[in-house]
């Protein structure tokens, strides 16, 4: 059994101003449960993110910031007072677990649909059918091609996420996350597959990724510049339109060395998908971030105890965050400590609603000799 004080996960860390007593990190996990009116999270939320405040640090599932920006069912939003209130209680439950939990603000962009928008487009960068799959109240649906989004429309989101983080501080969390993952809004201007725009926001490099830094401008305002995460995916590869080729991750090397000018306090890191089950993740792919990147940086995707201890020790990342693990891990951290046996979660109940396969994962039993 691995030593607990030789494990580099459970070394306490700085995050800028988040002061954390290990690296183990919680990752933003969808899990469909805010089933109330108006996307309120509910008492079930409150017990899910309880249960899990040994992390070092909670970041929560995607939240939209707006009305518009809804692209999966039964997700909770931080744009109205009742949501405002709802997140309270958690961040209130958590803090008294001597947790520290941030919001992850999301817009779904192009890969929502109609279903969730009233009958209503969705808008993105361009006229383009992501070609992705939407979770709506009625099951997964194929997207449908977007509105392009004019200037006013953008510039309005952008005050979008201002203001849900405005609501993310006074609903008490320590900071918030930018979703920039998958093929979400963000994602989707960073494309030049999907963003075949010519104004200020397309037709190069620079004017496709001014949306999401105008994004993290707006959002460290309500924060001081400081407590905010950015959450990309450069590796991401998959559907018709993502790509993780060389003029990809070239285009993310920019975009990360723009945002040592930005305040930003630390970057998460969604690596490759892996080859095989079981396969171990290659930290290359994170170096090449961690050496143009000035701040801390969390490395995803794919991790056990084993791998996170390594990537640490090596200086390669200085915290990792784990999202199945946690699913069917409350007790993730302790279980790392002592050495313990991982379960095993039930994606046949990600996204059901409800108690089951969310907040019945019993803890692991004590035993003589631990």
């Amino acid at each position: 059994m691995p030593r607990p004080a030789a494990q580099p996960l459970l070394r306490p860390a700085a995050l800028g101003d988040l002061r954390l007593p290990n690296r183990v990190i919680m990752a933003p996990t969808t899990r469909a449960r805010a089933a109330a009116p108006g996307l309120v999270p509910t008492e079930l939320h409150a017990a899910y993110y309880a249960q899990r405040a040994g992390a070092g640090l909670i970041i929560t599932e995607g939240t939209w910031v707006g009305e518009r920006a809804i692209g999966f069912a039964n997700v909770p939003g931080i744009y109205s007072e009742p949501q405002v209130s709802a997140w309270r209680r958690v961040t209130e439950v958590v803090h008294a677990l001597g947790g520290r939990i941030v919001l992850q603000l999301w817009h779904a962009g192009a890969t929502s649909h109609p279903d969730h928008l009233g009958g209503l487009l969705p808008g993105g960068p361009s006229a383009v059918n992501p070609y992705e799959r939407s979770f709506t109240p009625s099951g997964f649906k194929d997207t449908v091609t977007p509105r392009a989004m004019s200037v006013a429309e953008i510039e309005s989101t952008v005050e979008d996420h201002r203001t849900a983080a405005e609501n993310a501080r006074r609903a008490g969390f320590d900071g918030v996350e930018i979703h920039a993952l998958g093929p979400s809004l963000i994602p989707q201007f960073l494309n030049p597959r999907l963003n075949r725009r010519s104004d200020a926001y397309g037709g190069d490099r620079a004017r496709r990724r001014r949306l999401l830094l105008d994004i993290v401008d707006a959002v460290a305002g309500p924060w001081d510049g400081r407590c905010v995460g950015v959450r990309l995916s450069p590796y991401w590869n998959a559907g018709q339109w993502f790509t993780a080729d060389e003029p990809t991750l070239a285009e993310y090397d920019e975009l990360v060395a723009c945002l040592n000018n930005h305040p930003v306090t630390y970057l998460h890191l969604r690596g490759p998908d892996l080859a095989a089950p079981g396969g171990t993740p290659d930290p290359g792919a994170f170096l090449r971030y961690r050496r143009i990147f000035d701040g801390p940086l969390i490395a995803n995707l794919g991790f056990d105890r084993a791998s996170g201890n390594a990537v640490v020790e090596a200086g390669t990342a200085d915290a990792v965050s784990f999202a199945t693990h946690f699913i069917a891990n409350p007790d993730l951290v302790t279980r790392f400590a002592l050495g313990r046996e991982l379960a095993t979660g039930d994606p046949a109940t990600y996204y059901t609603g409800g108690a089951g396969g969310y907040v019945d994962y019993p803890v692991s039993e004590w035993r003589d000799g631990m």
